[in-house]
């Protein structure tokens, strides 16, 4: 049963210093984000993340970093039938953001038609949805220590 309540992994990597960011191009509109889904039953949203990413990229870790950045997405975005067992006054369900540092192949599902390994500049400008930028913002500047 879906829990109310969303999660974003950003699956990235280092190479040569450079920070580089998984961003997946969905299958069924044209934009490109994040991991991202919701929970589970009585799934924690940590152990959604890990699920999200293994389901959707075939990543395996459960060492994943929780961000500090907390989005709001609007409860109609989740398929009526996903969400008739909530509360009537739920309007918006938090997403919660993780990251996953990830140097072995991605694996899409059928949710996304490929991706791209992009850097900070890159992966802001194509990115769909304000809360994926925002969560990147932070992960970049965690890895880029100024």
């Amino acid at each position: 049963m879906r829990a109310p309540f969303q999660v974003l992994v950003i699956p990235y990597r280092v190479t040569d210093g450079e920070p580089l960011y998984c961003v997946l191009h969905r299958a069924d509109h044209d934009e490109w984000q994040f991991i991202a889904g919701g929970g589970e039953d009585e799934e924690t949203p940590l152990q959604a993340a890990i699920r999200e990413a293994s389901e959707e990229g075939n990543i395996t870790s459960d060492d994943m970093t929780e961000l500090k950045s907390l989005s709001y997405v609007p409860a109609d975005c989740i398929a009526a039938d996903r969400r008739k067992h909530w509360d009537k006054n739920i309007t918006e369900i938090p997403e919660h953001c993780f990251a996953v540092s990830w140097n072995a192949e991605i694996k899409l599902s059928r949710e996304h038609t490929e991706f791209a390994w992009l850097n900070f500049e890159k992966a802001s400008e194509v990115l769909k949805w304000e809360s994926n930028r925002t969560a990147l913002y932070e992960l970049d500047e965690i890895l880029t220590v100024k």
